[in-house]
């Protein structure tokens, strides 16, 4: 074993847009252009971080060529499988690298193969992991004598490290790394395997790294061919086909679907406005269950519906307004002792836990009722609707967070989504009775709301005693509450149309007389909302325009974030966020006829 005291820092921050996702449904993990994997939270999405540079720490995973370069990269066609592509002086060097799909939620294995394209790649390669967001760092790495294979620990998770048999161990200030310098003859390729696990690892089989490899990736590039329809029938069958990956792959193996893989990325460069977003929100999985719903009845419908039933089931009118991907309750907010990606600060847990959001019980039977119609009900499913549509009676009248998770009021949106999940379910309702009740209850909520809640030019204003317009109110019409030809809906998006957009993309509401963009960027679920309601009103030219310029928001590795800033041209918030990919989704299939 070699030992250096030149332990290497890893790369800087990058802006958001150039980070690409791998995630194999119990966790993922962020890469950057430099080729570092800078966050990666293991076993599960709220686990502690063992990949932390993202956010300030130390630890990281780093594939880089050793030279000058110009980074670019692509998602392969299906799936979560990146390849990262450095143009060096020497050549072209790839990294195609993916989690192993699906995961197990114990163990996790990363694949990164370097490929020499054109001309021989020299590649540095350093593992400095860090459990604990850094507070265990990698120890005792040992080289097994006859595979070459590194096994180490960090606090309690076992990590092995195969195909790096000549590595060299640096022990400096930042903790122990492993690095290798790495040559790749021109027509070749590489296999680097990394494993982390909560039990002890089981010896590798008798074939060479390279079968093995070579099986792990058949195994994966399968899985993921299974896992995501062609979409060829919506308007962008490719960008379809990657919004549903997305969705797969932030969703567990028990159905619940993280908002973002990531935590602490600020909105706007203001402390303070940086969330933790590793977490299922009943919302947020309501959002994505319907769009997956509006192309067919894919598997992520049914996680979606059966991860809300449970909830529905256990909790009743508590139902909380986000849940750990297990099913239970997050953690209350804290602060890390790291800094922070620039301009937010290190964080984990939500204040969400807190809050009551009525908006939840609509977007459920909204849901549940996307799923009857295509005949994916049962008796749990119809029992979980019934739940909600009773805490609906009971709480209607209550103020409520609202679907921006504000101050409590009572918020129109909220309201008129439950009237909308109301209708949805009276229409496959198992009972007249239950239909009955729930359209008479629809309409009594509905009626409530036009007379407290309805401007004097026509419009849905967001709460009694808030008279300005906010783009969620397009959901009125959109989810069903009350019809398309409705003059409130007309007005309503005439006045977010008015003043609520800049250059083809949409602000939630606007927070004071300040110019649109100064206070927060623009919400790309909102531009996509946009689109649906100008193609709901029969504009079909303006729906097109505005799902184009939206779906052009995308970062260069073809996610998105919460948030976009128009002038800047860069993404803000969490990384990917689920419910964006979700619209791009549904608007993708209602527009395309």
């Amino acid at each position: 074993m070699h030992r250096t005291d030149r332990p290497h820092s890893p790369p800087p921050q990058h802006v958001l847009r150039d980070y690409a996702l791998l995630a194999d449904g119990e966790r993922g993990l962020l890469v950057g252009p430099h080729g570092d994997v800078a966050w990666m939270c293991f076993p599960s999405w709220h686990s502690d971080a063992v990949f932390a540079s993202l956010i300030g720490g130390d630890s990281h995973y780093t594939v880089q060529p050793s030279g000058r370069y110009v980074w670019g990269g692509y998602y392969e066609d299906v799936g979560l499988i990146w390849r990262a592509r450095w143009i060096t002086d020497e050549g072209i060097t790839e990294c195609r690298e993916a989690l192993a799909f699906p995961g197990g939620r114990r163990h996790a294995v990363l694949l990164r193969r370097v490929i020499a394209v054109e001309g021989t790649s020299h590649v540095d390669v350093t593992l400095s992991p860090g459990a604990r967001f850094d507070r265990d760092r990698m120890t005792e790495p040992r080289r097994h004598a006859a595979s070459g294979d590194w096994h180490a620990r960090a606090g309690d998770i076992l990590l092995r490290f195969r195909g790096a048999p000549e590595a060299v161990v640096a022990q400096g200030g930042t903790g122990t790394e492993l690095h290798m310098a790495l040559t790749v003859p021109p027509g070749f390729y590489h296999d680097l395997v990394f494993e982390l696990s909560e039990a002890p690892l089981d010896p590798p089989p008798a074939a060479d790294l390279p079968g093995e490899a070579d099986a792990m990736w058949e195994a994966t590039e399968s899985a993921w061919l299974s896992a995501v329809p062609r979409f060829e029938s919506t308007l962008a069958p490719r960008d379809s086909r990657q919004a549903y990956a997305v969705l797969r792959g932030v969703t567990s193996s028990s159905g619940g679907m993280v908002a973002a893989s990531t935590t602490g990325l600020p909105e706007r460069a203001d402390k303070g406005r940086n969330f933790d977003y590793r977490y299922v929100w009943v919302r947020d999985q309501c959002y994505a269950g319907q769009a997956v719903a509006v192309a067919g009845a894919y598997p992520l419908l049914d996680d979606a519906a059966d991860f809300i039933s449970a909830r529905l089931l256990e909790d009743g009118r508590n139902l909380m307004p986000a849940y750990t991907v297990g099913g239970g309750p997050v953690p209350p907010e804290q602060t890390l002792s790291l800094p922070g990606y620039p301009g937010g600060n290190g964080i984990v847990g939500n204040h969400v836990r807190s809050q009551f959001q009525l908006d939840a019980f609509g977007e459920s039977l909204l849901l549940l009722a996307a799923a009857a119609r295509h005949g994916h009900i049962d008796k749990d499913r119809y029992r979980a609707a019934a739940i909600a549509a009773d805490a609906i009676a009971q709480c209607w009248q209550k103020p409520d967070a609202g679907v921006w998770e504000l101050g409590d009021s009572r918020w129109t949106q909220s309201r008129l989504v439950c009237a909308a999940g109301l209708r949805a379910m009276a229409g496959t309702a198992a009972s007249t009775g239950d239909a009955a009740e729930w359209s008479a209850l629809a309409d009594a909520i509905v009626a409530n709301a036009a007379r407290d809640s309805l401007h004097p030019t026509g419009r849905w204003q967001r709460a009694p005693e808030d008279d300005r317009v906010d783009a969620a109110l397009l959901l009125a019409s959109l989810r069903g509450a009350v019809p398309a030809y409705d003059p409130r809906s007309r007005a309503t998006v005439d006045s977010v149309r008015d003043e609520l957009t800049q250059e083809g993309f949409v602000y939630r509401f606007r927070h004071d007389e300040r110019p649109l963009g100064t206070t927060e960027g623009a919400f790309l679920l909102c531009g996509f909302w946009m689109a649906l309601a100008e193609h709901q009103q029969g504009h079909e030219a303006a729906a097109l325009r505005w799902f184009e310029r939206n779906r052009a928001a995308a970062g260069t590795t073809g996610l998105f974030s919460e948030e976009y800033d128009v002038d800047q041209h860069q993404l803000r918030g969490n990384l990917p966020q689920a419910f964006v990919h979700a619209l791009l989704l549904e608007t993708s299939s209602t527009l395309s006829g």
